[in-house]
Order: C-alpha cells, then structure tokens, then sequence
C-alpha cells in the first residue's frame, strides 16, 4: 500500500512538472495539451485502487484475527482431575466389597433370611436358636463397623475432592477458549458425580446397618415367643441348662 501510494505521488508530481515545462516553452514549440477531466478521472482511479487494497488488507486482518480465535476455541484444557475422581470411588468400591458376613448380594441376603433370621419353629433345637441369634447379633455388629468405615473414607475424600474442585474452578476461570471452558464445565461434573457415589455409598452402608439391627429385633422376639411357649408347654417344664452366648 505503501508502495502504491509512492507511486501515485510520483505521478503526480510527473504531471505537474510536464504542464509546468510546457508553459515555459517558447510560443513557436509545440504545445502539449492538459485534459483536466482525464486527469481527475485518472486520480479517482488511483484512489479507488488504493481504498480496495486497503479493504482486502482489512479483510485479511480479520480472517487471521478469526483463526487465532478458532484456534484459542479448540484448545484443549491442560488439567485433568479423573485419575483422582477415579482412585477416590475405586477405595469407596473396595471398601463396600470388604462388607463381612451379609455383603450386597442378593442371594446372600435370601440364604440368610431362610436360616438365620428365619422364624423360629418347633423343629429347631434351642441350641440352634441360641447359635441364631449369637450370628445375628454378630452380623449387626460388624454391619454397625462397616457402616463407619465407609464414613470414615468419604471423609477423607473430601480433601482430595477440595483440591481438585479449586483446581478446576481456577481452570474454568482462565479458560482461553470454549472448548477449555467446556472440558473443566464436564471435569466439575465428574466431580459431582463423584461426590454422589460417595453419598450413596454411605447411605448405603448406613441403611445396611440399620436392617441388621432391625432384623435382628425382630428375629429375636419371634425367637423369644418360641421359646416361651416352649417353657409354658405342659409335661415339658424348665430344664435348666449352661448357655454360653457372646463368649
């Protein structure tokens, strides 16, 4: 554009210096004539070539301006929190696999409703009942310890669900582009839905707890109405015998 615009001046100052040459020729040399008209036509050229250069100079401007921008747009986030999120419901999935006695398994639950926790008849000896409610007892109590240890690790997740939520919000904060917008916008859903893993793992835990106990309640008072009317049965009376219960 530069270069045009020197050229033009060029010309211009050409054109001056011949009409002036021209008008101090003696009267007998010949005569160069001026058109004004052509003249003006020519410089309204020149400046509408000068003005589209300068357009297709602004145009290419804003396409590099564009693809700078496409290219901030697909840049992809230089933070990734998964590996964390990933370890951290992996020790909440081993740790409710380390459920003892009755785990989260449905056949497991059925065997057991059909011999520990089953109602209590005459056919059972009162050895077995007293074996019933000792596992019974056992299996509340160690539903009660798994129930916290589970707590105990959601606990301590909160600390790495701390850092990685800060990282992510100072990475969404700084995104460049809206694919990095757009990848921490997913990663802090990732970690909620981490966070709701852990949620449920413990209301699970804790619910599992709370139906040990419970069946264990009602078990023994089934057993209890057994063995009364075992005692109150006429002929049979009260043979008193040692019982070791809860060593």
């Amino acid at each position: 554009m530069n270069r045009l615009y020197r050229l033009y001046r060029l010309a211009t100052a050409s054109m001056i210096a011949i009409t002036v040459a021209v008008s101090l020729r003696p009267a007998s040399a010949q005569l160069v004539v001026f058109d004004p008209n052509n003249y003006a036509q020519n410089v309204l050229t020149a400046a509408r070539s000068l003005q589209q250069i300068n357009n297709q100079i602004a145009s290419l401007q804003n396409q590099a301006q564009m693809l700078v921008n496409q290219a901030k747009n697909l840049a992809t986030l230089p933070f990734s929190s998964l590996l964390q999120l990933e370890q951290s419901i992996q020790r909440t999935q081993r740790l409710l696999a380390q459920a003892q006695r009755i785990a989260y398994d449905v056949g497991q639950i059925d065997r057991a409703f059909s011999t520990t926790y089953a109602p209590a008849t005459s056919s059972i000896s009162d050895q077995a009942l007293i074996a019933n409610a000792q596992t019974r007892w056992q299996n509340a109590l160690v539903g009660l310890q798994d129930a916290m240890r589970t707590q105990a690790t959601v606990v301590g997740n909160l600390d790495t669900n701390r850092t990685q939520m800060s990282a992510l919000v100072t990475a969404s904060q700084g995104a460049t582009g809206a694919l990095q917008a757009s990848q921490a916008g997913n990663q802090l859903l990732a970690l909620q839905a981490q966070q709701l893993a852990d949620l449920t793992a413990v209301v699970a835990a804790h619910g599992r707890a709370q139906n040990l106990e419970s069946a264990q309640r009602a078990a023994a008072q089934d057993q209890s109405r057994e063995q009364l009317r075992r005692f109150l049965t006429p002929g049979q009376g009260y043979k008193p015998t040692a019982v070791r219960m809860f060593h």
